[in-house]
């Protein structure tokens, strides 16, 4: 057995799916343009720093993503640098592909070397074993910052456990992006508000204009978020508030049914098959009329395609027939294995980090979404007048609300580490594949998503990890 709880061959099951979205290209390959630049008369916040409540010494290396906005990580890299000179610790950053961070985790825990913090944009509730408890962090920052969403606590707590697996200083919605100019030609110059709308209007894009939608269902992390919102608002979900699984469900038979006309009607095989940059792409060079995603591809159309950038606009969850919801598209889990020798100055920088959420928030260009609002009033102004010049420049308002309609991946319940296997084998974008396909019925489909998901829950269960 490893730190998973899981046999070997499973283990390799786990991590090589993380690896296969990896072989795909990543999500920045289509989005490492130069990035709009800030309206002179928007003032840059000002960076904060407070005295660490312990002496710190020695190394502290740090794995992130490479971010779908490349000026976020442009700032982050002499941030952390200044800091570790500040308070005597030698810093090391690396910056992967987001898709390898999964698999790269996974063999650093196994073999108990590597780095002290690494951050990931989904749920790392599989590590749950294996990383240290950040409650500590989580209550100073509270004591110092407000209360933090819940939508990012469901997204790091463990209530079984009473641990927090790990620390999320920052989020993303997960809004769609449409093309406005195609959407007026089908009568809906505000872009779809259902998903029956969704069908509706871009079956009749693709007919009349030639141009498709962009819901993917191939193994990677965009599908398997536009999955669940759909799964959610047709009122199915994996498991119900108390952990059971509940995915064999008229509703769920439902919405498979339905993803299975939107992908005849709307759609081409190529979403079979995409990585989380696909998506983005299509719509940066016009060929899509719709995405479920964050604003990263519309800030890269800004300079490679400003046309098209201004014909783009944001729509909330689409309303399903039960409800109207979306995953949170980037959740940032920072865990720190239990291996590190350097626990303290990772928790010390988590803190920093949090303390200048308004940096983070503008110089990923309002693509980061501070977990704790209080720490950053200056965003409700930001979203009513892009500082990056968006045309109209309150074109991100309809972000303001996006806790009211954005929830975590396990919802009703916590993400568990069950739900974080779930995510990270890409159940839920098979089972909509298989049949839209046409390889097994939507009742067959849903039957065998439910089989391998009980299996997973019965191994968490069994450790007492999920509840039940």
């Amino acid at each position: 057995m490893n730190m998973y709880g899981l046999s070997r061959r499973r283990f390799l099951q786990v991590a090589g799916g993380a690896m296969a979205g990896a072989a795909l290209a990543g999500c920045t390959s289509g989005e490492e343009a130069a990035q709009p630049t800030p309206a002179a008369n928007v003032p840059t916040p000002s960076a904060t720093f407070t005295e660490p409540t312990r002496k710190l010494s020695g190394d502290l290396k740090i794995l992130l993503w490479s971010h779908f906005v490349p000026a976020a990580d442009q700032w982050f890299d002499p941030f952390v640098q200044e800091w570790g000179k500040r308070v005597g610790v030698n810093v090391t950053v690396d910056h992967i592909n987001q898709a390898e961070i999964p698999a790269r985790t996974a063999a650093e825990i196994q073999a108990r070397q590597g780095h002290d913090l690494i951050q990931y944009i989904a749920t790392f509730s599989q590590f749950e074993p294996s990383v240290v408890d950040l409650k500590d962090v989580v209550q100073e920052a509270e004591k110092r910052h407000g209360k933090m969403l819940e939508v990012v606590r469901k997204s790091s707590f463990n209530p079984n456990t009473n641990k927090y697996y790990a620390y999320s200083p920052a989020w993303a919605p997960d809004p769609g992006d449409y093309r406005k100019s195609m959407w007026e030609k089908v009568g809906l110059p505000q872009g779809p508000s259902t998903w029956d709308d969704l069908l509706r209007g871009g079956a009749e894009i693709k007919k009349s204009q030639g141009i498709q939608m962009g819901i993917g269902m191939s193994q990677e992390i965009d599908s398997n978020m536009a999955g669940r919102a759909l799964l959610w608002s047709f009122g199915g979900s994996i498991q119900d508030e108390n952990e059971k699984v509940v995915i064999n469900s008229p509703e769920t038979v439902a919405a498979v049914e339905f993803m299975t006309r939107l992908y005849k009607e709307t759609m081409t095989p190529e979403v079979f098959s995409w990585n989380a940059a696909s998506n983005n792409q299509g719509l940066v060079a016009g060929q899509m009329s719709y995405i479920l995603n964050s604003i990263s591809a519309w800030r890269t159309a800004q300079t490679e395609n400003p046309a098209v950038a201004d014909d783009i606009s944001f729509v909330k969850a689409l309303r399903g027939p039960k409800d109207a919801l979306v995953a949170q598209h980037v959740m940032y889990n920072w865990i720190v294995p239990s291996f590190s020798p350097n626990v303290d100055a990772a928790k010390e920088f988590l803190l920093h980090y949090t303390a200048n959420l308004p940096s983070v928030t503008y110089h990923s260009k309002l693509y980061d979404f501070p977990a704790f609002p209080d720490s950053v009033p200056e965003l409700d102004g930001w979203l009513d007048k892009d500082p990056f010049g968006a045309n109209p420049p309150d074109k991100l308002a309809v972000l303001k609300d996006s806790t009211d309609w954005c929830t975590n991946i396990g919802h009703p319940g916590p993400a568990s580490p069950a739900i974080g296997e779930v995510l990270y084998t890409f159940i839920i974008p098979n089972m909509y594949a298989k049949a839209a396909r046409g390889e097994l019925s939507p009742q067959q489909s849903v039957a065998e998503a439910e089989k391998q998901i009980n299996s997973i829950f019965r191994n968490w269960r069994s450790r007492g990890l999920v509840a039940g």
